[in-house]
Formats: structure tokens, C-alpha cells, sequence
């Protein structure tokens, strides 16, 4: 008798099929916005926990100022000491690399490009964990006599030379010049905005010799060695620091130290609760599609009133009826839902490398878009089946 049933059920969805696919539509449109909010919600995530991790591991930045009120205002730029300080003074470091930056024109024949450049020391590359594509890093003579050399990333390779080898090239930066020593390898995106490959680094000695001028550090980078010596590493910077900016008591810092992991988890909350926004905006439109199927199935039940006459009256039972129904509203639902992820997986796979996000395939969505979709039937199937199977067999006999 349920195998008869459900016969029935798939006999009339067979005999009305353009009514049960626009019955569909609904939640396919449902399903499918909502497996591809989710998942390209998921590679933007991926992708930001990616670029952050680019920027180094066990990584933390200190930075003179403060951006708690506002605007970074307040602090003084570091020097070299407050560097050696970090070095002989913290344990658990693995490099400490001072930075200063500049934006700078670099010129190479007729070629001229507007980018960053850099003065740090070798500890830098270790501790941002960036190799190079070609050439060298910077040796101890060239850091400790200044030598004007640099190293540059593949956007500034790309707009000074194009194809050809940098290598051993000299580029003019700002009023000076430097030999390009090496290639770095591309790190892309930031996370942040910024491109990292968009870069000129050189010796922090040349660079503050021969483009800023001073001798001030605006950043320096610390590298802990493991992740559970981060925290430690963190608080001992910061009371040294502290105490070489003579600030005591309840004062407020005039620098901060950024750990890359509250960052990181911070935009990673951010991405999440705004795909679950999305996601959950994108749901509504299930709810329209199961009253859509309500709908359909009242309708049904209306032009079927004499069937089902018939079937009560030779001896079919309530539940017999109820079932039918249930099928049938549970198999459109079901079937706009499979129909409805796949339709998701096709725009995600679609869409995100048109964004530059990885395809994030998620089947925990999946699985629940599936039964979701079938419970959207059942439950929006159930009180026209119910009304179906309440009919009274001489009413429904009757009817007209």
C-alpha cells in the first residue's frame, strides 16, 4: 500500500509538469542563494586567514602611536637602540627586524613607478618568512656599511622591467639609486588591502642615509618562536618598551603591539557573521518557496476533491491520503532543493575566482540545505494534506 502510495504521488506531479516545476522554482531559487552566499563566504574567509598568514607566523608589529581614540597619534618613532634593547633583552624571539618606510619614485630607463620602499635587515625576510624568487638577500657588509642595494617585489619588477632580468640593474629612487640584488617571491594581497609585492627593500642604513634622512625606526617586527611563547613574548615587549619611553603609572602607551592573531580572528568574526547575514537573508526566500508550495497543494487538493472522494470511499484510509500529499509536496520541495544546490555550487565555482576567493566546498551547507529543503515541503505540505485526508467521502463525492 505505501509503494502504491507513493506511485500515486509521482503519477501526479508526471501529470502537471510545468505546475510542479514552478512549484520548484521557489526553492530552488532558496537553496541555491543561500548555498552560494554561504560558500563564498566561506573562500572569503579562507582567503583573509590566507593573506594574514602571509604576512608572517608567530608574528607581531609594534608601532609608535595609538589608534585606541582615533587617528594614531602621540608616540615617537623608535631607534635602532630600542631595536638592540628587543634583542638582548626578551627570550623567546626568533628575529627582530626594524622597518622604515617611504613612498618613492623608481625610475629604470624611461620607466617610472611609484612604490614603497623599505629599510630593514635581513631579519625581516626570516621573520616575514619571504624568500626569494632570484638573486640574494643582503649580505653583513652591505647592512652594516649601507651599501645602496635593494631588493624588489615582482609588481615592481613587473612595471620597470617586464619580462626581462632584473638582476644586477640599477634603479634610480627619488634623488639616489640602488643595484637590485634580488627577486622576492610573490606574497599577493595583504589581507589589509595593500599589495605586498609592490615593494623596493634595502639595508635600514642606506635607506635612512640616503632616503628619509633620520635615523627613526617606524616599525619593527618581532617573530616569537613558537605560538605559545607569543603571548609572553607580547607582554615583556611591551614593559620594555615602556620603560624606554619612560611611561609609568596609568599612562597610556604611545605604541601598540599588534598580535597578527587577534587580527586575524577579529576579520575572520567579521567575515562569518557577515555570511551568516547573508546567508539568513538569502533563506527567506525558502520560506516563500515552501507558501508557494502550500499554495499549490491547496489548489491541488481543490481540484482533486472528487479523487479523493473516491479513494475514501472504497476504503482508503486518512493516512493513506495524508501520506500522498506529503509525497508530493516533500518530493517537489526535495527535488527543487537538489536541483537548487547545484545551481549554488555552479555560481560559487563561478563567481569566486572572478573575485579572487578559493572555491571552499562546505558539505555541512549542503547536507543541511538538503534536508532543509525537504522539511520545507513536509511542513508546508501538511495542513493542505491534512484537509485532503479530513474530507468527507459523500461531500467529496459531490463535489463539483
Amino acid at each position: 500500500m505505501f509503494v502504491e502510495t507513493l506511485l500515486l504521488a509521482f503519477r501526479e506531479i508526471r501529470r502537471n509538469v510545468m505546475r510542479s516545476a514552478l512549484t520548484m522554482l521557489g526553492i530552488m531559487i532558496g537553496v541555491a542563494a543561500v548555498i552560494a552566499m554561504v560558500t563564498l563566504g566561506g573562500g572569503a574567509k579562507q582567503k583573509v586567514s590566507n593573506d594574514i598568514s602571509s604576512l608572517g607566523k608567530n608574528l607581531l608589529m609594534v608601532m609608535p602611536g595609538t589608534h585606541q581614540t582615533g587617528p594614531s597619534s602621540g608616540g615617537a618613532p623608535f631607534k635602532n637602540e630600542d631595536v638592540q634593547a628587543i634583542k638582548r633583552s626578551i627570550d623567546g624571539i626568533q628575529a627582530v627586524a626594524p622597518m622604515s618606510t617611504s613612498s618613492v619614485r623608481a625610475v629604470y630607463g624611461n620607466t617610472n613607478w611609484t612604490t614603497t620602499v623599505s629599510g630593514t635587515t635581513n631579519a625581516y625576510f626570516g621573520a616575514r618568512q619571504w624568500a626569494v624568487e632570484k638573486g640574494r638577500f643582503f649580505d653583513e657588509a652591505e647592512e652594516r656599511s649601507g651599501r645602496t642595494v635593494c631588493i624588489i617585489g615582482t609588481t615592481v619588477r613587473d612595471n620597470l622591467f617586464g619580462q626581462q632580468d632584473p638582476i644586477g640593474a640599477r634603479i634610480r629612487l627619488g634623488t639616489g639609486s640602488c643595484e637590485v640584488i634580488g627577486l622576492l617571491q610573490s606574497k599577493g594581497s595583504s589581507g589589509f588591502g595593500n599589495n605586498q609585492d609592490d615593494t623596493v627593500i634595502m639595508p635600514l642604513f642606506a635607506f635612512q642615509r640616503r632616503i628619509s634622512g633620520v635615523d627613526d625606526v617606524s616599525m619593527i617586527f618581532i617573530s616569537a618562536r613558537s605560538e605559545g611563547s607569543i603571548d609572553k613574548v607580547k607582554a615583556a615587549t611591551e614593559a620594555l618598551l615602556r620603560q624606554r619611553r619612560h611611561i609609568v603609572g596609568g599612562k597610556e602607551d604611545d605604541f601598540q603591539v599588534q598580535d597578527m592573531r587577534e587580527i586575524a580572528s577579529l576579520v575572520e568574526s567579521t567575515t562569518t557573521l557577515l555570511t551568516a547575514f547573508l546567508g539568513a537573508v538569502a533563506a527567506i526566500s525558502l520560506l516563500v518557496g515552501g507558501i508557494g508550495i502550500m499554495n499549490i497543494m491547496l489548489v491541488s487538493v481543490t481540484e482533486r476533491t472528487r479523487e479523493i472522494g473516491i479513494r475514501l470511499a472504497i476504503g482508503a484510509y486518512e493516512r493513506e491520503v495524508l501520506l500522498q500529499f506529503l509525497v508530493e509536496a516533500g518530493s517537489l520541495s526535495l527535488a527543487g532543493g537538489v536541483v537548487g544546490i547545484l545551481i549554488g555550487l555552479t555560481i560559487s565555482a563561478f563567481v569566486a575566482p572572478m573575485v579572487g576567493i578559493p572555491f571552499v566546498l562546505n558539505l555541512w551547507i549542503i547536507g543541511v540545505a538538503f534536508v532543509f529543503s525537504a522539511a520545507v515541503g513536509v511542513v508546508f505540505g501538511y495542513f493542505p494534506a491534512r484537509n485532503a485526508a479530513r474530507l468527507d467521502p459523500i461531500a467529496a463525492l459531490r463535489y463539483e
